[in-house]
């Protein structure tokens, strides 16, 4: 089975590129079968249809697995809850668990 990721950021967000890197890492070390693209929203429309609650946003197989109870839509930078504090991108083990969870 084929995961889909997809990585949604708004235009010029300054942890896209960290992302990018958790991404790739993450799923390579997961060792499934992936598929990751990147979405750009640019609208609160979009951010709205596509449940985006800040830049940048994982979605697997359309799920966001760190998504928070409650959070608004909002074209808006996002932070994740680190052991080390908020960050602009989540924990790479986090992430790893949460596509092996996508896999089955």
């Amino acid at each position: 089975m084929t995961i889909d990721v997809e990585l949604l950021v708004v235009p010029d967000c300054a942890s896209e590129a960290a992302a990018v890197r958790l991404t790739t890492a993450a799923v390579s070390q997961c060792g499934t079968d992936a598929r990751v693209r990147r979405s750009i929203i640019v609208s609160d429309e979009q951010a709205r249809q596509r449940g985006f609650t800040g830049s940048p946003t994982i979605l697997i197989n359309g799920a966001d697995p760190f998504a928070v109870q409650g959070a608004a839509p909002a074209l808006a930078c996002r932070l994740y809850p680190t052991a080390v504090g908020l960050r602009g991108v989540p924990e790479l083990r986090n992430l790893i668990q949460a596509l092996q969870r996508a896999a089955g």
